[in-house]
């Protein structure tokens, strides 16, 4: 049946009118056609890996369990010739790792990967850990060194010191030739301007050492060697572990639970140039603390704000959670430092979610108390956000501590993430702020159903290799490209026979010690 009005338009055209409206019929069936096949598109995808959302709802009950896996699984094994590291090697390496928990595990697998590239013997990693934690526990108070040798024994050589050496019936201390690397150096910086020092003065120590080796490197078996460290090697030391075990045992005897790190803090809100929320003298303190610890620049907050520059506050955070469905019932544990301007920013959000956790109230024994302090508090909210059901970083960003925990997540099973866009969310907190509520929460949910929970998802910068590993450090039992192929099961036998056949039987027992020659840990 002809549709009269459409058939009127079409009379009014020139010459050649039917031929045309003939035209017109299709191209109006296409874009009808294009629009339902957008529509089923969309409706099908929005909601990431979940399955299929409404474009309004969010199911709260599904984000409970790990994202859907696509049939990946974690595999950071090597899939390609790779040797145990040589007997001798090229000289010593030595670096010092700068800033926060995150900062340096992405400095120590950097070392090591360079390690491996100069074929050089790792001496064991320096936390630069007074500065910034007022806190000397040093690698050896947070990491289970033993394990972190044992873990790299295919890849290379560790030692807890540079050892001394004889000559002439002398006992001399190398010295380590200091270089400072340039930011995000490439690999061919390492096999020469280091490697040419490390080869004339036997030993190189690299310092500050925090982002100066590139992330994104064309080689997947360097990738895995960065996975292996981060995911496997670098385990915490027991007391650690013990810890937060017991804050998790207490806080999943009473169901599921949600971490969030609450990035409302003094440094970041300096660093980010957001001030005018606050009082004066609360700008003043701000304002202080970025010209002695950031470069001069000038910063619009409003500007800053508007292009999500700026960490959520905490009732913006209530907000996103109570929009996506999130209820008062929900327990959430907050993994953060002191909150900048206190009380006054939190009570919106504890109205919204009373039921707010850290490790003081979880357990308030005096041991606790006294083994939170510094990096091994830090420590210890690592492993109780790694271990939580959903994970929530309000402020992401590369140099943080939500950074390298949204990539552990990834990698211990793509387990649930709430990642909120900033930018996205900023112009609907702004008209929040203006008396624009109509359609809040509705307009939140569009934004949050857009973003990834946590499945495999392809990397695109700037987002870090440490917070998305995949597809390198992942595998398929059934692919559909070889290179996606899981690694044979005796893997570890096979490098193992490689092993025995490089090194002699001497220095199988890494743990064992020789004052003369080289002390491995």
């Amino acid at each position: 049946m002809r549709r009269p009005g459409l058939h009127r338009q079409h009379g009014k055209q020139g010459g050649g009118g039917g031929a045309k409206g003939i035209y017109v019929k299709l191209a109006v069936s296409v874009v009808v056609l294009l629009i339902c096949t957008f529509s089923l598109f969309f409706s099908s995808t929005i909601g990431g890996n979940r399955g299929s959302l409404e474009p309004s709802e969010i199911n709260v009950e599904e984000l409970w369990e790990s994202s859907k896996s696509g049939g990946w699984r974690p595999s950071s094994a090597p899939r390609s010739d790779w040797p145990p590291p040589p007997k001798e090697t090229n000289g010593y390496l030595r670096v010092r790792c700068n800033g926060g928990l995150n900062q340096q595990r992405s400095a120590i697998c950097n070392a090591v990967l360079a390690a491996r590239i100069m074929n050089a013997t790792l001496v064991l990693p320096e936390l630069d850990a007074n500065s910034f934690w007022h806190d000397d526990s040093g690698f050896q108070g947070i990491y289970d060194v033993e394990h972190f040798v044992q873990t790299l024994k295919y890849d290379v050589r560790i030692v807890e010191s540079i050892p001394e050496t004889r000559k002439n019936g002398k006992t001399k201390k190398i010295k380590a030739h200091q270089i400072r690397p340039p930011r995000d150096a490439p690999i061919s910086w390492y096999t020469t301007v280091a490697l040419e020092k490390m080869q004339e003065h036997g030993a190189i120590y690299l310092t500050p050492f925090s982002h100066r080796l590139a992330e994104e490197i064309d080689n997947p078996e360097y990738q895995r060697l960065r996975c292996r460290v981060n995911y496997h090697a670098l385990r915490f030391k027991p007391k650690i572990m013990k810890l937060s075990e017991s804050i998790i045992d207490k806080l999943r005897a009473q169901g599921h639970f949600m971490s969030i790190h609450l990035r409302f803090e003094m440094d970041m809100l300096a660093f980010a140039g957001c001030f005018d929320i606050f009082s004066p003298e609360e700008q003043s303190i701000l304002k202080k603390y970025r010209k002695e610890n950031f470069a001069e620049k000038k910063l619009v907050y409003r500007e800053r704000r508007a292009i999500g520059k700026c960490p959520l506050t905490p009732e913006e955070v209530g907000l996103v959670l109570r929009a996506m469905g999130f209820d008062n019932s929900t327990r959430i544990y907050l993994a953060a430092g002191e909150l900048f301007g206190g009380e006054r920013f939190m009570k919106p959000f504890r109205d919204l979610f009373p039921r707010l956790e850290n490790h003081s109230s979880v357990d308030s024994s005096e041991e606790l108390a006294a083994n939170t302090r510094g990096l091994i508090g830090s420590a210890v909210d690592y492993m109780v956000c790694l271990l939580s059901d959903i994970f929530m970083p309000t402020y992401d960003g590369p140099s943080n501590f939500a950074n390298n925990l949204l990539g552990h997540r990834l990698y211990y099973g793509f387990r649930t993430t709430i990642r909120p866009d900033r930018k996205a969310l900023a112009p609907i907190f702004i008209d929040r702020e203006n008396g624009r509520t109509a359609g809040f929460e509705q307009a939140v949910r569009r934004v949050m159903l857009k973003t990834n929970f946590g499945g495999p998802h392809k990397r695109v910068p700037p987002e870090s290799f440490y917070t998305n590993s995949w597809p390198e450090c992942f595998c398929q039992v059934s692919p559909k490209i070889p290179a996606d192929q899981c690694p044979p099961d005796n893997v570890l036998e096979i490098l193992d026979r490689q092993l025995e056949n490089e090194v002699s039987s001497d220095l199988a027992p890494m743990a064992g010690t020789n004052s003369t020659r080289q002390t491995e840990v």
